[in-house]
């Protein structure tokens, strides 16, 4: 896949734009009711994973409504293989970190593998982690109708979800991998049935992983809450990618789904490169970069 030329990135967020929700309304946090809102207006909108104040701020900065914490910080931070090993205390941390760096951005922070699958208890208890310790506006869980309870619950206590259908990298072991999902009559329904349980048990929007984009569509046409793709397609309401993965910093192979916007792999190879000539040949610190 061929990658843009990096690009400077915006110093502010663009001017409010009416009732869009990209670079819209900046005195205050986007909220579940301005997704409603947008879904209702039939608006698109993106969303990003995030992990540190730093990468978050830059999100902010640029307009992006929605940002998420994921447990995809195992994969592309923390080295491991999968996002199984990922604690609930390193979510926190993140999510903490990311919420400092943001003033705009709805952050939402993952549940990690073992944090709710017990029951709803263990659900509600880690949930109000992420949310009184790290401060985030709303948690994401995988599952559909396994999930539905713990979903009412935490709703019934005032904490939003977000739910995740389809590819739940979590069950990656029991998967056997990263298969799309939803392919076939008997798949496309338990889809579709995942999908109308978490809406009814009170997700504010859904994640569709790796699924057929004319199935994807049909969802979104079925259900009053957002959807958001990743792998799924045009005809979702929402888009969401790895970070990394969008800004070219993933070695090797990407997904099918993600687009490179930047190669700052590149980048930064080039210019940790370039300071390391330097030092070797006696040119930095310059006089310039000198105390006296």
């Amino acid at each position: 896949m061929n990658a843009s030329p990096l690009s400077p990135a915006p110093t502010q967020a663009p001017a409010p734009q009416g009732n869009t929700l990209y670079g819209g309304v900046t005195n205050r946090r986007v909220t579940v009711r301005d997704l409603a809102a947008a879904k209702q207006r039939g608006e698109r909108w993106s969303m990003l994973t995030a992990y540190d104040a730093l990468t978050a701020g830059v999100f902010d900065e640029a307009g992006i409504p929605v940002l998420l914490v994921g447990d995809s910080a195992g994969n592309c931070h923390l080295g491991y293989e999968t996002t199984v090993p990922v604690t609930m205390d390193q979510m926190v941390m993140l999510s903490a970190a990311v919420v400092r760096g943001t003033k705009r951005a709805m952050v939402v922070g993952d549940m990690p593998f073992g944090s709710y699958q017990e029951s709803p208890g263990q659900a509600m208890h880690n949930a109000a982690r992420l949310m009184k310790e790290a401060g985030v506006g709303a948690v994401k869980l995988e599952g559909g109708e396994r999930s539905a309870r713990s979903i009412e619950l935490l709703v019934e206590a005032g904490i939003p979800v977000m739910a995740h259908i389809g590819l739940t990298p979590q069950s990656v072991h029991a998967l056997g991998g990263y298969p799309v999902q939803g392919r076939g009559d008997e798949a496309a329904h338990q889809l579709l049935r995942d999908a109308k349980a978490v809406q009814q048990a009170g997700a504010f929007a859904v994640v569709l992983e790796a699924v057929p984009a004319e199935l994807a569509g049909q969802v979104t046409e079925q259900l009053v809450i957002p959807t958001v793709g990743i792998g799924a397609g045009a005809g979702t309401d929402a888009q969401v990618l790895v970070w990394t993965d969008m800004a070219g910093m993933t070695a090797g192979r990407v997904p099918k789904f993600v687009k490179q916007y930047a190669n700052l792999r590149a980048v930064l190879g080039d210019a940790a490169r370039e300071f390391a000539a330097e030092v070797g040949a006696g040119t930095f610190p310059a006089p310039e970069h000198t105390f006296k």
